[in-house]
């Protein structure tokens, strides 16, 4: 099992391989399909993103309510191919991770290769476990999204599989 640390450093990332279990600490952002494409759309019309996503994470997640005595709901990862048509422009911004689940296009692993970028699976199913994980939730756009506004976490021992990674290794490809 591999400890990495968000925002990852290239030389983390470098040595990350299809299949390797890792655990991931750090901070990271949350965006589903209704951010992305506001993200998309200010893009396509040349403005700026509300986050810098140089070197960032994004998990697709967009969690329930909190309980008590947590920083966030069980918040399981959402299909990642949701988020095919808008990953290349957030990657060629300088996204180094995106989080989720499920298989992702040619063009997102092509851009992945050209962007040195990964792809990490969370577990679908194990929403409450990755809960525990996440130490702090800070609300940071589009409060109007409701669960699947932008928001930051910081995470401790996230369990995630590296799914495909910056050279085009690819688990669901075996």
């Amino acid at each position: 099992m591999k400890k990495i640390t968000f925002p990852i450093t290239e030389e983390q990332l470098n040595d990350l391989k299809a299949g390797d279990r890792v655990l991931a600490s750090g901070y990271l952002y949350t965006a589903r399909d209704a951010a992305h494409k506001r993200m998309y759309e200010l893009l396509c019309d040349g403005k700026s993103l509300p986050i810098d996503v140089d070197g960032q994470t994004i998990y697709y997640v967009g969690a329930a309510p909190a309980k008590p005595g947590y920083a966030v709901g069980p918040c399981g990862p959402t299909s990642s191919y949701r988020m095919d048509k808008y990953a290349p422009s957030l990657l060629d911004c300088g996204l180094k991770v995106m989080i989720g689940k499920g298989i992702r296009n040619d063009e997102v692993i092509e851009s992945m290769k050209k962007n040195n970028a990964v792809y990490l699976i969370a577990i679908g199913g194990a929403a409450a476990l990755i809960a525990k994980s996440i130490t702090k939730s800070e609300l940071v756009c589009y409060e109007d999204l409701g669960t699947e506004a932008i928001y930051r976490y910081e995470v401790k021992d996230m369990p995630l599989i590296v799914g495909i990674d910056s050279k085009g290794g690819n688990v669901y490809k075996r």
